[in-house]
């Protein structure tokens, strides 16, 4: 549910990050996609999925939850673990993180 802006206020949001070992729509359009600047891939939106998400190496706030639910998963494109794409971040990518408490 959004109000019409690609990153504005919306009622519930969830993240389709990976399927499995899947590169969609197909390996050439998720390289091209992913080899785009960040601030290009932020003025485009793609017209269909692409998965595994093109930024998912470079997002701590990913990584971080998914090495806890998912950590064998391996980037079917480059071939890194969970662990060692969130070990290759900065340690600013991590900042302002904090688990959540029940």
């Amino acid at each position: 549910m959004r109000d019409g802006r690609r990153w504005g206020a919306r009622g519930i949001d969830l993240d389709l990050i990976a399927w499995g070992d899947r590169v969609l729509p197909d390996v050439a359009s998720h390289d091209a996609w992913r080899g785009l600047p960040p601030g290009d891939q932020a003025r485009q939106a793609p017209d269909r999925l692409i998965l595994p998400h093109p930024r998912i190496q470079d997002r701590g706030f990913v990584l971080a939850p998914l090495a806890e639910i998912a950590p064998g998963w391996v980037h079917p494109r480059l071939g890194q673990s969970v662990a060692q794409m969130l070990a290759a971040l900065p340690a600013a990518a991590l900042d302002g993180m904090k688990p959540l408490t029940a």
